[in-house]
Formats: C-alpha cells, sequence, structure tokens
C-alpha cells in the first residue's frame, strides 16, 4: 500500500472511530405536527412563572413573548435572591441583572450588568425588536430601559440587605467565585405553532465582584435556540458554562442525533473533564427538542425543572453525576 493511501484510510479510521458511537447512529428529528399542545419547561420549581408562560400560549401569544412574560414572575417576587428585584448584590452592595432571550427565527438580545430595571429579560427582547444590536450594558441599557418606558427603581429589599451586611463581616474579599447560590430562570417555550422560544435572566452569583456577568446573557452559553432542532438553557456557576459554550454544544449534539437528555449529560461531562477533583460548584442544564422531548442533568444533587402542559405543571428532580 502506498504511503499517502495508508494515511488517508488510517485517519478516516480514526475519525470514525471517534465519531462512531452517537454520530454514525444519528437520526432526523421529526418536529411536531398537526393540533399541538403549548408546552413550557424551565429550570427549577418555578411554577407560578411556568403557569403565566402557559397561560400566554394558550392565548395566542409567541413562544418568545411567553418566555419573556413567565420569567418576569420571579424579576417581580422580591423573595427570589437570585432574579430581578431583591436579586442578592455584589460585593459593594449592588444588585446588577442579566439577561438574554432568543426566538424561533435566530434573533436574539441580551443586557448586561444592568442596575435599576427589575425587568431585564422584557429589555433584552426590546434590545433585540428595537435596536439593530444584540447586546446593550451597564448605563447604555439602563438609558435605553427608561427610552422605552421602562420604570427605574431600587432592587435591594431589605432582606437581601440584611444579608449582604451579614456577609460583609465574615467576608473575604478575594477575587475568587463565591458559590452562595446561583438559581437563575432560564425558560423553554414550544407554541402552538411548534415555534422554540427562550428567556434566561439573572442576579448572578451573590457578593460578586463588581461587574461580574455570567453565562446567563451570553447566546450559546446561558440560552441557545434552533427551531430546526430544539433549545437548552443553564444554571450555576456560569464561569463553568462558558468555558464549554454549554447551551450551543447541547443544540448541536441534538442536532447529531443526540436526545435531549443525552445532549445534557454530555455537556456535564465537557465540564467535568475540564476538572481534577470533584467539583465544589453546580450546574444544570435542561433541554428540549423540535418533537417536544425532555431532557435534563445536572453536576450534583439538589438541581430540578418544571415542565407545564395542558393545565399541569410538574416538577422533576435532575438527574446528576454526584
Amino acid at each position: 500500500m502506498k504511503r499517502r493511501t495508508f494515511i488517508e484510510k488510517s485517519t478516516a479510521t480514526t475519525l470514525g472511530a471517534l465519531i462512531a458511537p452517537r454520530f454514525f447512529n444519528s437520526k432526523k428529528i421529526s418536529p411536531l405536527k398537526g393540533n399541538i399542545q403549548p408546552l413550557v419547561v424551565c429550570t427549577w420549581s418555578f411554577d407560578k412563572a411556568s403557569a403565566a408562560a402557559l397561560k400566554a400560549l394558550n392565548d395566542g401569544k409567541t413562544s418568545l413573548e411567553a418566555a419573556v412574560e413567565g420569567v418576569a414572575i420571579e424579576e417581580n417576587n422580591p423573595y427570589n435572591t437570585t432574579v430581578g428585584l431583591g436579586g442578592a448584590p455584589d460585593r459593594e452592595g449592588t444588585v446588577s441583572l442579566d439577561a438574554c432571550v432568543m426566538n424561533h427565527l435566530g434573533n436574539c438580545g441580551a443586557v448586561l450588568a444592568v442596575e435599576n430595571i427589575k425587568n431585564v429579560a422584557a429589555l433584552a427582547q426590546a434590545v433585540m425588536e428595537k435596536t439593530p444590536h444584540v447586546i446593550l450594558t451597564g448605563n447604555g441599557a439602563k438609558n435605553f430601559a427608561l427610552e422605552q418606558g421602562f420604570v427605574a427603581g431600587n432592587l435591594l429589599t431589605e432582606e437581601s440587605k440584611l444579608n449582604w451586611e451579614k456577609w460583609l463581616k465574615t467576608a473575604n474579599y478575594q477575587p475568587v467565585i463565591n458559590i452562595e447560590n446561583h438559581d437563575t430562570i432560564g425558560m423553554l417555550c414550544l407554541d402552538a405553532q411548534g415555534n422554540l422560544s427562550g428567556s434566561c435572566t439573572t442576579s448572578g452569583l451573590a457578593y460578586k465582584m463588581k461587574g461580574r456577568v455570567g453565562d446567563s446573557p451570553i447566546i450559546g452559553s446561558g440560552l441557545f435556540v434552533d427551531n430546526q432542532v430544539g433549545a437548552a438553557t443553564a444554571t450555576g456557576l456560569g464561569e463553568a458554562v462558558i468555558k464549554t459554550v454549554g447551551s450551543f454544544l447541547i443544540v448541536e449534539l441534538m442536532r447529531n442525533g443526540y436526545s435531549p437528555q443525552n445532549a445534557c449529560e454530555e455537556a456535564i461531562q465537557r465540564i467535568l473533564s475540564t476538572q481534577e477533583k470533584k467539583p465544589d460548584f453546580q450546574v444544570g442544564f435542561i433541554a428540549i427538542n423540535i418533537a417536544g422531548e425532555i431532557g435534563a442533568y445536572s453536576i450534583h444533587q439538589g438541581f430540578s425543572y418544571t415542565y407545564y402542559q395542558e393545565g399541569k405543571a410538574i416538577n422533576v428532580p435532575s438527574a446528576s453525576v454526584y
């Protein structure tokens, strides 16, 4: 055998061995047809947010409108310390919010490090629909919000302030990632037309360094939607999700034949493959494909997701590695 022919055949064999276990068994996902039942899937046990999104879908609103209206329930909830009003502040006592949205056409919008505006998912939608940009940050995002009629207000509640002051007494101001909590709400909606959209909104890590932004507003990391394949969203330590572009990875895996469940599991394994020991942080993913199948997986126990369909909200504990 000639050397060139040998190399070409050897290379093809090696590549085949690398991808055969999953990708050679890939199959085209068949979208739902006919009388489609709208479906809402979100991180954690946000049943009221899910109910609001499903109502919007049943009222004939688009999947994006539903996803934004759904997460607004938690953005307006002062007792949720990880989203919107009442969100945990940074180390200097300032609440800053991040969010992104993406619709079935692949259009997207995001806002980062926004102060004094609680409904940042709706603001991200406004960036997508009313500007030529995808991302606005900081004061620019806030000024745009005010121009669009959003109402500014103090997001630091008394409870969040007291918790921050308690943290200050023993806080070690080192440039490290805190893992006190990170219960981002990510929401994926499938409407009656078979279109997928999503939103993701958060106040970020409690007592983060000022200016820190995680994965939640980053398209492809905290959220990704492809109407020909499916959608995914993330919660947990954003730095770990960003490094693997986790939500985009899940959608691409589904494109190549993975089920939503297997895709979420593979995305978690990608994160763990860079860890030398059992990680002391949490990451959770949820995903849905255009056939309406759902998947979820996390590093540690404790993560759950809620799906709402046909008038019922069902909270499901996610499978996990540990």
